[in-house]
C-alpha cells in the first residue's frame, strides 16, 4: 500500500485525512488531533498532499513541504464540485483529495513567513482606516442630529468639529460636546495607529528590492508594491500577465454560449484588496493626465473614448501585467519600452 496523493480537512483541534493509492483506490481515512499531524506526516512516505486555501493553510503548507512533501493549495470553491454527498469532514477530504489531482486545477502559492507578515500589516491597517471612516461618519451623523452639518471628507472633522464644541453659541448639550469629544479623540487614535502601520510598511517597501521595482510604475505607490510583492511572491507560478490581471478580478466577466461572444462587467474574482490599490492608483495617474495629457498619451485616448471608471480598470489590468513582466522576467520599469517583434 503505498499512498501518493492526500487530502487534509483543516479545522482548528481535530484533521480529517484521506489518501488514495496510485490506482485512485481509497487506502487511507483517518482523523488527527493537532498535536498527532507533524508525528503521521513526518513517518509518511513523500507524497501530494492538497489542502484548502484558509486559516493555518500556509503554516501547515511550509511544515509539510519540509517533511519533503509536495503540496498544494486550492480555493475553497474549486472543490465543493467534488463534494458527493452531504458536507462533513470526511467528505470534504476526499474532495479534496479528488480534486488536487485534476490536470486543469488552479492552485495557490504557498507564502512564506515574511509574505504573511507584510500581508498582516496591511490587512490590521485596512481594518484600522474602516474604523476611523466609521468612526468619522458617526460623528458626521450625531453632530447632524442637532443641526450641525459637517461637509463630506474626513479632514473637516478634524478641522471644524473643535470648534463646534467650544462654540457656546450653539444648542449643543453639555454632556453631548463630551461625548463628540471622546469620539474626537478616538479619532485621532486610530489615525496616529494608520500613521504607525503605514511607517512600518514603508520601512519594508524600502528595504525591498522588487517592491521598489514595482514602484516605478505609475499607479503604484509603497503601499500596492508591498501588497503585490506580498501576495504574488514567485511570479513564474502565473503562466503569462494575463493571468495575472483574471487573477486579480481586473478582466470581463463572461457569459457566452453559442459561438457568441457576450462580455459583461468586471469580474472581481480574487484579492479585492489589491484590486481596489490598482485601480485608485489608477484613478490617480487619469486624474494627472488631465492636467497634463502629455504625460501618458494612451491612458489620456481611453479616457477620451470611454468614461473615467472604465479608463481607471483599463490601466489597472495593464498594470497589473507590467508586474507580472517585472517580477517575471526580472526587469526594470521602462517607459519608453516597446516590444521587439521576431522578423517572420
Amino acid at each position: 500500500m503505498k499512498i501518493t496523493t492526500v487530502g487534509i480537512d483543516l479545522a482548528k483541534n481535530v484533521f480529517q485525512v484521506h489518501g488514495v493509492d496510485e490506482h485512485d483506490k481509497a487506502v487511507l481515512r483517518k482523523q488527527l488531533r493537532r498535536d498527532q499531524m507533524a508525528t503521521f506526516f513526518v513517518n509518511l512516505p513523500p507524497c501530494v498532499i492538497g489542502i484548502e486555501a484558509c486559516s493555518s493553510a500556509h503554516h501547515w503548507a511550509r511544515k509539510l513541504v519540509a517533511m519533503g512533501h509536495t503540496v498544494r493549495l486550492k480555493a475553497p470553491q474549486f472543490v465543493k464540485p467534488y463534494v458527493k454527498t452531504n458536507k462533513n469532514d470526511a467528505a470534504d477530504a476526499e474532495a479534496i483529495c479528488e480534486a488536487v489531482g485534476r490536470p486543469n486545477m488552479r492552485f495557490v502559492p504557498v507564502k512564506n513567513v515574511e509574505q504573511q507578515a507584510v500581508l498582516a500589516l496591511h490587512r490590521v491597517r485596512q481594518g484600522f482606516v474602516r474604523a476611523r471612516t466609521a468612526q468619522a461618519n458617526q460623528i458626521r451623523g450625531l453632530l447632524g442630529e442637532f443641526g450641525v452639518i459637517i461637509p463630506q471628507g474626513i479632514g473637516y472633522i478634524a478641522a471644524r468639529v473643535p470648534g463646534l464644541i467650544e462654540d457656546a453659541a450653539n444648542e449643543l448639550p453639555g454632556a453631548f460636546r463630551l461625548l463628540v469629544q471622546r469620539l474626537l479623540d478616538h479619532l485621532k487614535e486610530l489615525d496616529r495607529q494608520v500613521d504607525e502601520l503605514e511607517a512600518k510598511i514603508q520601512a519594508w517597501h524600502r528595504g525591498s528590492e522588487l517592491s521598489r521595482k514595482l514602484a516605478q510604475v505609475p499607479g503604484i505607490g509603497p503601499i500596492t508594491a508591498s501588497a503585490l510583492v506580498a501576495s504574488i511572491g514567485d511570479a513564474k507560478n502565473f503562466d503569462s500577465g494575463r493571468q495575472v490581471a483574471a487573477w486579480l478580478g481586473l478582466v470581463p466577466k463572461q457569459h457566452s454560449s453559442g459561438g457568441k461572444a457576450n462580455l459583461l462587467g468586471m469580474s472581481k474574482r480574487g484579492d479585492t484588496y489589491l484590486r481596489t490599490l490598482l485601480i485608485h492608483g489608477a484613478r490617480s495617474v487619469i486624474y494627472r493626465v488631465s492636467q497634463k495629457a502629455e504625460s501618458c498619451g494612451w491612458i489620456a485616448s481611453v479616457v477620451n473614448r470611454r468614461n473615467k471608471n472604465v479608463a481607471a480598470v483599463a490601466l489597472a489590468n495593464k498594470n497589473a501585467r507590467i508586474v507580472w513582466a517585472l517580477l517575471a522576467h526580472d526587469r526594470h520599469f521602462d517607459a519608453g519600452y516597446v516590444r521587439q517583434v521576431a522578423p517572420v
